[in-house]
């Protein structure tokens, strides 16, 4: 019994002593989000709406926003609220946010939420080396799963100050139950028993792969191929029903076929396995020949929705947390489910996995006997078989609707804006907004991401790109009546603004968040919903044309996702030394969008910006 005892001990990942270790201790140095003051907030809403709205509109808006901020009246009582549960909470906002914006969405999480990361392609001979290169990185994710389990992964600075660890707690052994109302968040991470399996997908099938030995160390490489091996082999049959598929629609409807599916207990204990799996890797199936150039482009969309139920969408399970795919044809990448995590946490466990991956040959282990990994068995009923078809159908259509286009510009990366003394990110985003400006001949709302992980718990902020200094800039550039030096001063500013205003919002002070705040303390006390929510302005200024996010890596890899308006685009970039690579959606139904003429006119831009400023001789300052 003591070495039964003893065995357990050492098969645990996680020792529960640790949690209150070196992790614990940071977060609890962590500051808490502050609620901004209201009335900057209503100044800067304004200045926010002014390049968005016409001027009638904004004229209204001021007159609500006076009202609101009278003293003693609404705004006042609900501002008080705001800060008395910033008191109570260790985050007045996280667990807000976690509802609104993913478990109370009821859009599918395919294109909708989940991004894909698109990792460079790999020349695969053979289906050896997809087995061999798909061993690699499951022992790479194996030792970063190490580092959060024994809480030695190094604690991450943003401008100086140390960032929340949370979310790398939240991506391993997690996974999205969905409800007929909400979803929710489920991590087995912290179980007395920790999971240690993970699943592979193959031809539809799910597989559970043990991948920790009975002392508790994990497989080696070698132990992991001969498994995988086992796998491919006992699921050659491509005739299987891609019970997958039904995570990718409409959630109340897998709310409701999922309550149907674990009526019966083989399919519950089935599901239960995949969802307390550590992580998931899908073996895929080749695609249709496409040449070199196509490749980021197709692999974008492989990530993002597998290309449909008759490829790989039912080689899924879309509600996993972090899904693995490997594709026969050396298509490589992931998709991640959003609700737990942002996408630089995802990102700095790819760069660690892609350099273990380099430094890891296989070695030849003793050859232990190794149990056989367990195909998953499902019931299918003929009313789960009708779920399956509708699915199929709901996907085929997401994937003729999505328009993208992954792309490298090759002329420059950090190193120009940077030689210009002028920040990478923030010359991007105003070269996307004189590319949508010359497209459409107006600003639209620009949404990009800003981390508030200086804060406990701290997700996300939005930082609103178009502002009064980028409009006037991309008004002035393309107008023969303006000088050179005129245009370079207006760039100067945009960018300088830009800079500015991202500072603000990872230090807890950006505006959107702090709306929202306001308007849930609103309907969480029962009161009246304030007019400046029931504002047309504020319908627009919540309408991003422009979904936009920086993910920076070190590895040459892209992040994509889809659009989150019907006549909008979703626009990620991954800035490299001497180059950028990029992404661009947009929905095939809205015939204003187009996704490869957007980021040609983004290259055109960069490549404008950059003329300008080599053409103009530098003002005294």
């Amino acid at each position: 019994k003591y070495e039964e005892e003893r065995r357990e001990i050492l098969v645990k990942p996680v020792s529960v002593t640790r949690i209150a270790g070196r992790y614990l201790a940071h977060q609890e140095g962590l500051p808490k989000l502050p609620v901004p003051p209201l009335q900057q907030t209503c100044e800067r809403y304004l200045a926010a709406l002014t390049p968005i709205v016409d001027p009638e509109e904004l004229n209204h808006t001021w007159q609500l926003l006076e009202e609101f901020q009278k003293p003693g009246g609404v705004g006042e009582r609900l501002q008080k609220g705001l800060e008395q549960r910033a008191k109570k909470m260790e985050n007045w906002l996280s667990d807000w946010w976690l509802q609104t914006a993913y478990l109370d969405y009821r859009m599918p999480v395919v294109v909708h939420s989940s991004p894909g990361v698109v990792l460079p392609s790999m020349e695969f001979s053979d289906r050896q080396g997809q087995m061999r290169y798909a061993a690699k990185l499951i022992a790479g994710v194996l030792d970063f799963k190490s580092m959060i389990d024994n809480e030695t992964l190094p604690v991450e600075y943003l401008g100086g100050k140390s960032l929340c660890m949370n979310q790398y707690y939240q991506v391993l052994s997690s996974c999205r139950i969905p409800g007929t109302k909400r979803d929710n968040v489920v991590n087995y991470a912290l179980d007395k028993r920790p999971p240690t399996h993970i699943t592979v997908v193959h031809n539809f099938q799910f597989f559970v792969l043990d991948v920790y030995n009975s002392d508790g160390m994990p497989l080696t490489v070698d132990q992991i191929y001969i498994q995988l091996e086992k796998i491919w082999n006992s699921s050659l049959q491509t005739n299987k029903e891609p019970i997958g598929i039904l995570t990718s629609n409409h959630r109340n409807s897998w709310g409701k076929a999922y309550n149907n599916i674990i009526k019966d207990k083989t399919n519950k204990e089935s599901v239960r396995a995949i969802q307390k799996s550590i992580f998931t890797v899908c073996l895929d199936a080749p695609l249709p020949c496409a040449s070199d150039d196509m490749y980021r482009t197709r692999a974008g969309v492989q990530m993002l929705h597998g290309g449909g139920s008759r490829w790989n969408s039912g080689n899924r399970w879309f509600d996993k947390t972090l899904q693995f795919i490997i594709g026969e044809d050396g298509t490589c990448g992931l998709i991640y489910e959003h609700a737990p995590a942002e996408g630089p946490p995802i990102v700095s466990l790819i760069d660690h996995v892609v350099q273990y991956m380099k430094s890891s040959e296989m070695v030849r282990t003793p050859m232990v006997p190794l149990r056989m990994p367990q195909k998953l068995r499902f019931n299918i009923t003929p009313e789960i078989k009708k779920d399956i078809e509708e699915a199929k159908q709901n996907m085929n259509i997401m994937v003729h609707d999505l328009d993208m286009k992954v792309s490298v510009f090759s002329h420059f990366g950090k190193d120009f804006p940077k030689s210009q003394k002028m920040s990478p990110d923030a010359f991007i985003q105003v070269a996307l907004q004189l590319a949508y400006y010359r497209f459409y001949k107006r600003c639209c709302p620009t949404y990009e991401s800003a981390s508030l992980r200086m804060f406990r718990l701290g997700r996300t902020d939005t930082i609103r790109s178009t502002s009064i200094d980028s409009a006037k800039f991309v008004k002035a550039m393309d107008d023969p009546t303006k000088h050179n030096t005129e245009k370079v001063a207006l760039l100067d500013k945009a960018v300088k603004v830009h800079r500015a205003y991202t500072d603000m919002a990872i230090r807890g002070q950006a505006i959107d968040r702090h709306l929202l705040g306001l308007k849930l303390q609103a309907i969480e006390d029962l009161a009246a919903l304030p007019e400046i929510f029931m504002d047309t302005s504020y319908a627009v200024a919540l309408h991003f044309n422009l979904s936009t996010s920086q993910v920076p890596a070190k590895t040459d890899c892209v992040m994509c996702f889809g659009p989150v308006v019907p006549d909008g685009y979703g626009v990620c970039y991954n800035p490299m030394d001497a180059h950028i690579n990029f992404s661009v959606s947009a929905f095939n139904s809205c015939q204003d969008t187009n996704a490869a003429r957007l980021a040609q006119a983004l290259e055109d831009a960069l490549l404008d910006m950059k003329t300008l400023l080599e053409q103009t001789p530098k003002a005294k300052l």
